[in-house]
């Protein structure tokens, strides 16, 4: 278990930017030391720095969008899926909103 900064997209000013700073930290350090082959998130403010990280690092980073977002991406979906290989949603809608993902159901239809 590896505890990081949070939370980091709902928080303003200098807390945010010193959370950002100390995430991405931890993040080159955590990912540096488990080379990681994939970073798989459904986001929130700390998987941002993972991923990016993850990516810089050569890991493929594959993001899943949360199941309330039906007909748009999340802040954390639009900082994430530049460096994400694969991005998927789980409402059709929101494949249909968002350019290159992916629908392939949702958490409760399996």
């Amino acid at each position: 278990v590896v505890y990081a900064y949070g939370p980091t997209n709902r928080t303003f000013g200098l807390t945010a930017a010193l959370n950002t700073l100390r995430n991405l930290a931890l993040a080159w350090s955590v990912v540096g030391r488990a080379k990681p082959a994939v970073v798989l998130t459904t986001g929130a403010g700390v998987a941002v720095p993972f991923a990016w990280i993850g990516r810089l690092r050569g890991a493929r980073v594959v993001y899943v969008e949360s199941f309330t977002r039906i007909d748009g991406p999340s802040l954390s979906c639009r900082l994430i899926r530049p460096v994400a290989a694969r991005v998927y949603g789980q409402w059709p809608e929101f494949v249909r909103a968002v350019p290159r993902s992916r629908y392939l159901g949702n958490v409760f239809s399996r």
